[in-house]
């Protein structure tokens, strides 16, 4: 079974995709990762996504047009997947998060938007959706749903492992012993991207290869307010999103420090603050290997400063493990998509806090009959990516 699977993250800066070919083979699930993909938002779309974004105000008149708009950009990049990559039986469509409904440690509701019916009359393929919901209902986080990828692929690491996602959020499931736990950490590349698109220091809206945070100093009086906040303090299963962590957060957070801070020092700060909050947790794990994707790992000042961080661990992105670092999540989801197709459940307990696993999604037909393979009975205990 072919699947494409689509997301596009809490940096909201497009869609990734991924074509993956699944087999079982006794308990071992085999995905053959074909064609993948990043497709930019319009920057006319962007700028309008983000201006509706919290804490922004907007109304549900807008909250439709975001809907059509994304779910229209969603269908061309599945329709190019399909026409560059080679037919699938499945698409599944994350979405665009715009509100990730959280009241202390309890997630509440969450919401994704882009319209999946435009994605199912584009390409005539069935259109799985709305996957986070379920876990929610159930008494979890809706996140990091990454985790049951995680799980299978890492589970027969020695001495435990750690993967690590460094999207908007930066997300860490545990592996060990047979045991799995995740949760969302705090901000990976949020708060750095919000200040670096509203101060114009890069045109790409992010701090790309490092550069601006190479060029500061970490301010130890901001760091120490950024790293007060009660977020960290709370216990796992936790998740969070730019409902909290926004530019307006670190503008209160420099009124607390009370200091004039530059450009290049702040951007270095906040970096500062992923690396120090997910080396923290990665400590406390006790794992032996850390497995990273999203765009963090892609810059070198955050790379470098988690393995000076955590010595005698293992810092390595997962690229290494047959998961293309920039197209891990788009994976997940594909994978999620085969479970729900086969009536298997497409989460953890112990990654969302959920009170059982539970099959996820909302399912739009395609040109013709909706018809889904049959159920197997128990679930794959093994992922094998190449």
């Amino acid at each position: 079974m072919r699947v494409l699977g689509m997301i596009s993250g809490t940096s909201h800066d497009g869609i990734d995709v991924a074509t993956v070919g699944f087999s079982l083979d006794g308990d071992v699930l085999e995905g053959r990762v074909g064609y993948t993909a990043s497709t930019p938002y319009p920057d006319e779309l962007r700028a309008r996504l983000v201006a509706a974004l919290p804490p922004a105000e907007t109304t549900l008149g807008e909250v439709c047009v975001l809907d059509t708009l994304i779910g229209q950009s969603f269908a061309a990049a599945a329709a190019s997947a399909i026409s560059l990559g080679g037919p699938v039986d499945l698409v599944v469509s994350h979405g665009q998060t715009v509100f990730h409904w959280v009241e202390g440690a309890h997630a509440r509701g969450t919401l994704q938007i882009g319209q999946p019916a435009w994605i199912a009359e584009r390409t005539g393929v069935p259109v799985l959706s709305d996957v986070r919901i379920r876990d929610i209902t159930a008494g979890g986080q809706g996140a990091p749903l990454v985790s049951v990828l995680d799980g299978l692929l890492l589970g027969g690491c020695e001495g435990g492992s750690a993967a690590l996602n460094l999207g908007g959020i930066a997300n860490m499931t545990v592996v060990r012993d047979g045991e799995l736990f995740a949760y969302d950490i705090g901000p990976a590349n949020a708060l750095m991207d919000a200040v670096v698109t509203s101060r114009g220091l890069n045109v790409r809206g992010f701090d790309e290869d490092g550069a601006i945070a190479a060029s500061g100093q970490v301010d130890a009086r901001l760091l120490e307010v950024l790293l007060d906040d009660p977020y960290y303090r709370l216990p796992a299963p936790k998740s969070t999103g730019k409902e909290l962590f926004h530019l307006g957060y670190v503008e209160a957070a420099l009124a607390r420090a009370g200091s004039q801070v530059a450009d290049a020092d702040l951007v270095a700060t906040l970096t500062e603050l992923t690396v120090r909050t997910v080396a923290q947790d990665v400590r406390a794990a006790g794992v032996s290997a850390l497995v990273v994707s999203g765009g963090g790992c892609r810059n070198p000042v955050i790379m470098s400063g988690l393995r000076a961080a955590l010595p005698g661990v293992d810092v390595a992105p997962s690229d290494d493990y047959g998961a293309p670092a920039d197209d891990k999540e788009a994976i997940a989801f594909a994978l999620i998509g085969w479970l729900t197709a086969h009536g298997l459940p497409g989460t953890v307990p112990g990654g969302t806090g959920a009170s059982a696993a539970r099959v996820l999604g909302t399912l739009t037909p395609g040109a013709g009959p909706l018809v889904l393979p049959a159920p197997l009975a128990g679930s794959p205990r093994s992922l094998v990516l190449t």
